[in-house]
């Protein structure tokens, strides 16, 4: 089926391209791109009033399947991502068991091409087990399909171990995602250390946890000249390590998540779990750098950290509780509205950091761009629509957000994955 997507406002930072176009699609690809085209035999999508960008690319989900499929599956992860706009998702490898082997990258990949929506590429464990104390077979794992490389959820503490793993990074031409924290001086805390940890009564979680490991590991791939992403980065000295990094060229480039950008520790006035994540919410002035490394592109990607728990698990007192919320069907609006509507950052640049920054990252070829024979891989949104955040609307299986009954304006009205309309459901 052909696809004529008409008269919509075409954002597509990869090209610099901000004009009204049609898009005709063809076999999942994009033949055909310019103003008013007269085509036969195609289905149309009317797009007027609508931003038509770059599919967009969250490449930190947790999407638990194999082994906590209460919690999440890959279909349903994928569904969630339909719904909030995104055409592809990266999947952290702290499944049970771990993808530290090909095994399950091949799994995660036929599930994905049996069940889901949306494109799902598979990180892999930095060591077998998320141990930390030795290196998977990244050779055979890039070769079964893995993307990327992370011990996300838990950081390698052997320095040794994680310059091994920059160096075998290097040599496969891949992308080592950084999960940045020190376990001794994290060990037990609950919630960012400062002024609110104390007046809570709460362990704290202290910057330099972060800070640490983000110094550590920009020397390490500085050393060894190769590609470096730190994960979430939430603290304002990580933003001074990172920006200064920059500027001496190292090879480093940054994520954050919509809640590190937005929330803030005094969040947790309330001990409401669903404000319980690792890296914590910090404090009003790391809210701050954070938002400056958005602007000067110190911080080049936003991604959710999907992180899908159990009603049962969360509904529990905050220090026994998980760590994690989830982030797929609420990112894309809580960024339009809180960034975009306030003029922080450009529509254009959103989707640069969204869409065309991920896809460069990970070598998604084809992706993160409109432009002939690139992927039919298409986020519709309408910058004028207002949407009530409600939980009970998710197509995630999870429901720990904090941001239930939040107002917002601008929303995903469209997901298009290889020429197919993947949400809505097509009429």
């Amino acid at each position: 089926m052909r696809l004529l997507i008409k008269n919509g406002r075409v954002v597509d930072p990869d090209s610099g391209t901000d004009e009204t176009l049609d898009i005709l699609v063809e076999k999942g690809k994009i033949v055909d791109l310019k103003a008013k085209l007269d085509v036969k035999d195609a289905k149309v999508i009317d797009a007027s009033r609508l931003v038509v960008a770059p599919g967009f690319i969250d490449i930190h989900v947790h999407l638990r399947e194999p082994g906590q499929e209460n919690k999440e599956t890959i279909e349903t992860g994928s569904r969630a991502a339909a719904k909030g706009g995104f055409t592809s998702i990266c999947s952290m490898p702290n499944t049970s068991p771990p993808n530290d082997h090909r095994q399950v990258t091949e799994y995660i990949l036929s599930e994905a091409a049996r069940q889901a929506v949306v494109h799902i590429f598979p990180i892999s464990a930095i060591t077998k087990g998320l141990q930390g104390t030795e290196l998977t077979d990244m050779a055979e794992q890039v070769a079964a399909g893995a993307v990327a490389f992370s011990d996300d959820g838990k950081c390698v503490q052997n320095s040794l171990v994680m310059r091994r793993a920059l160096e075998y990074s290097k040599f496969l031409n891949t992308l080592i995602i950084d999960h940045c924290e020190d376990h001794s001086l994290s060990e037990d805390g609950i919630m960012h250390e400062g002024p609110n940890s104390y007046q809570f009564g709460l362990r704290g979680i202290p910057a330099s946890a972060e800070e640490i490991m983000v110094a550590r590991d920009i020397i390490l791939a500085d050393k060894a000249e190769t590609r470096l992403h730190i994960a979430h980065l939430s603290t304002k000295g990580s933003v001074h390590l990172v920006r200064e990094a920059k500027k001496r060229k190292v090879k480093v480039t940054a994520e954050a998540t919509p809640h590190h950008l937005i929330l803030t520790d005094a969040s947790l006035v309330h001990y409401e779990t669903n404000y319980k994540v690792n890296p914590p919410l910090r404090g009003p002035d790391d809210v701050k750098a954070l938002l400056e490394a958005v602007k000067d592109g110190t911080i080049d990607v936003i991604a959710t950290d999907h992180a899908p728990h159990t009603t049962e698990e969360k509904e529990v007192e905050l220090d026994k509780a998980p760590f994690g919320m989830i982030g797929l069907e609420t990112a894309v609006s809580l960024i339009l509205d809180r960034l975009v509507n306030k003029n922080v950052i450009s529509l254009a640049k959103f989707i640069e950091m969204i869409s065309t920054k991920p896809a460069l990252l990970l070598g998604l070829a084809g992706k993160g761009k409109i432009r002939v024979g690139a992927d039919a891989d298409l986020t519709i949104l309408n910058l004028h629509k207002e949407i009530v955040v409600d939980v009970n609307t998710f197509q995630s299986k999870s429901r720990n957000s904090p941001f239930d009954g939040w107002k917002l304006k601008g929303v995903p009205a469209m997901t298009i994955v290889a020429g197919q309309v993947v949400y809505p459901a097509w009429p």
